[in-house]
């Protein structure tokens, strides 16, 4: 017989800890169950939600349907002739607005042409004014130099008049 200083059994011992780890902290089965239930009521009210949803767009093709789309078939044939007028007269009013303004760019074009030669007209004619004025002035200064000359040369000969005395 052992005695209390002998060691317990190997054969008892694991199906006691395993069945009290079971007990204790494996959760699976619990966990399972959980999941299980969140799974079936989010389907569930998921299934309604989307079952909602498919009937109101079930609803609105039928009214489409039925109702709107024979209205558009019928407005549409006059509308779009309407449409289609409009849209031509637009076309052809700016047209003629984009044959206005070429020909307003052409005649700026022109004037601008033909100030740009006026100007240079006016810019050769004063260019000419100014040669001319120079060779004036230059003219000018030549014979005053010349009188100039003469009198110093006149005041010289009187000068020298006076010298010999």
């Amino acid at each position: 017989m052992p005695g209390p200083s002998a060691a317990p059994r190997p054969s008892a011992a694991p199906p006691n800890v395993g069945e009290i780890y079971s007990r204790l902290l494996d959760h699976r089965p619990v966990i399972q169950g959980e999941i299980r239930y969140f799974v079936k009521e989010f389907e569930e009210k998921r299934g309604l939600r989307e079952l909602r949803v498919l009937e109101n767009l079930k609803n609105t093709i039928f009214e489409t349907n039925e109702h709107v789309l024979p209205k558009c078939e019928q407005a549409m044939p006059g509308n779009l002739n309407e449409i289609f007028k409009r849209l031509q007269a637009a076309n052809e009013m700016m047209h003629r607005l984009q044959e206005r303004e070429h020909e307003e760019r052409k005649l700026e074009a022109d004037k601008l042409m033909a100030c740009e030669e006026k100007r240079a007209a006016h810019w050769e004619e004063f260019r000419k004014e100014q040669q001319n004025k120079r060779a004036e002035v230059d003219e000018e200064h030549r014979r005053a130099m010349e009188r100039l000359k003469e009198q110093y040369s006149e005041m010289e000969k009187e000068l020298a008049k006076y010298i010999s005395f």
